[in-house]
C-alpha cells in the first residue's frame, strides 16, 4: 500500500498530548555477546527544553530530565554506514515529544567515531544482536525500565539500519548477493590479490538473531540486495512502513531493489517513494554551519530536507501511535 506525505498526521504542535524532550547518553554494558554499546536516549519530559550543545549539534532538550509517564512505548534506532546515535536526532525528538522513549545506538566498531570493523561482513551479523542486547537492557537492568511497556517496542532503521531491522523482524539475508567487503573502512573497492586490502567474507550464522518483542517497524532505504527473494523475508509479518528515495545513491540500497522488497514482503508495507530525494536525505537536516560541499548534506536541486523531515517525522509518529499506542 502506498501512503502519501500530504496525508501524514501533524506533529506534536497540533496534538493534544505533547511533551518536551529529555536527553541523556546511556551505556549498555559489555557481555558475552558483544562489547559495550553507547547510545543516546530521548524521553518525554515535564520541563521546558532549552538549546543544548551535543557534539557539533544543537538540540532542544532538557538534560537528564525525569521521564514523564509510565508504560511508555520504546523505539530503538539503528543508523546506517558511518552514522551514529545522533544521525536521526530530529526523528528521535519528534517521537519523544509524542510520548515515546527513544534509544539510538552506536553500533560498536562500525559508527562515525570508530569504523575499524565497518566493512567486514561480521558487523552485518552483529547488528541485530546489538538491537536485541539494547532491548534486553532497556527492559531489564536499565534504571528507566519501569517507565517502559515491554509489550510495545518498535524500531526505526536507515540503510544498514533498515537491513538490521528486517533481520530483527524475521528476515534471513543471503550474503552471496553482496559484493566482497574490504577490511579497510576507507576502501570501497579491493581485489583478493591486493594483500593490503584483504576481503572479509565471514560465514553467515546458522541462525539469525530475530526478536519478536519488536511489534512495529519503520525502515528507510534499507540495504536490500540480500533480501531479493520471497523466501528471505517470508517471516517478516509485523506492521512495517517502508521509505525509499527516488534518486538513491546508497550502497546496496538501489531504488529498484527497495521497490522489489516492498512487493516481496508477505504483509504489504506502507510504502513511500520520496520524490527527488537522495539516499542521505533521510539523515537529519544539517546544521546551518554545514558546508554545502559535504556529501551528507548535498541534496538534489530543489529538495528541501527541512520541509521533508517535518512530513517524514509526522508520518513515523502517526504509524507508531497506531501500532504501539492504541489498545
Amino acid at each position: 500500500m502506498m501512503i502519501h506525505l500530504a496525508l501524514a498526521a501533524a506533529l506534536c504542535f497540533a496534538a493534544p498530548l505533547c511533551h518536551a524532550t529529555g536527553f541523556k547518553f546511556i551505556r549498555i554494558p559489555a557481555d558475552t555477546h558483544g562489547p559495550a554499546i553507547t547510545a543516546a536516549m530521548w524521553t518525554p519530559c515535564m520541563e521546558a527544553p532549552t538549546a543544548i550543545k551535543v557534539e557539533q549539534f544543537t538540540l532542544q532538550a532538557t538534560p537528564d530530565c525525569p521521564i514523564m509517564g509510565e508504560k511508555l512505548p520504546l523505539i530503538i534506532i539503528s543508523h546506517g554506514y558511518g552514522g551514529g546515535s545522533l544521525s536521526h536526532r530530529d526523528t528521535a525528538q519528534a517521537l519523544a515529544d509524542n510520548g515515546f522513549v527513544v534509544v539510538a545506538i552506536n553500533h560498536p566498531h562500525a559508527n562515525y567515531a570508530d569504523m575499524s570493523q565497518a566493512n567486514g561482513m561480521g558487523v552485518l551479523i552483529e547488528r541485530p544482536i546489538d538491537i536485541k542486547r539494547t532491548i534486553d537492557f532497556m527492559l531489564g537492568p536499565s534504571p528507566d525500565a519501569e517507565s517502559i511497556d515491554p509489550q510495545h517496542v518498535g524500531f526505526y532503521g536507515f540503510s544498514q539500519g533498515g537491513y538490521t531491522g528486517l533481520v530483527v523482524a524475521g528476515a534471513n539475508p543471503n550474503f552471496s548477493k553482496l559484493p566482497p567487503r574490504c577490511a579497510d573502512p576507507k576502501v570501497t573497492e579491493c581485489t583478493p590479490a591486493d594483500q593490503r586490502r584483504p576481503f572479509q567474507r565471514e560465514q553467515p550464522p546458522q541462525s539469525w538473531t530475530h526478536d519478536p518483542r519488536v511489534k512495529a517497524m519503520v525502515i528507510a532505504d534499507p540495504l536490500s540486495t540480500v533480501f531479493l527473494t520471497a523466501d528471505s523475508v517470508r517471516d517478516v509479518k509485523i506492521p512495517l512502513q517502508l521509505w525509499g528515495s527516488q534518486l538513491g545513491g546508497g550502497q546496496d540500497a538501489e531504488p529498484e531493489n527497495v521497490a522489489k522488497l516492498a512487493v516481496l514482503l508477505p504483509n504489504k508495507p506502507d510504502f513511500v517513494v520520496v520524490p527527488n530525494a537522495r539516499h542521505l536525505s533521510f539523515g537529519a537536516p544539517c546544521p546551518n554551519t554545514a558546508s554545502s560541499s559535504d556529501a551528507y548534506c548535498a541534496d538534489a536541486p530543489g529538495f528541501d530536507r527541512v520541509a521533508f523531515h517535518k512530513q517524514f517525522n509526522a508520518a513515523i509518529v502517526a504509524f507508531f501511535r497506531k501500532h504501539l499506542m492504541q489498545p
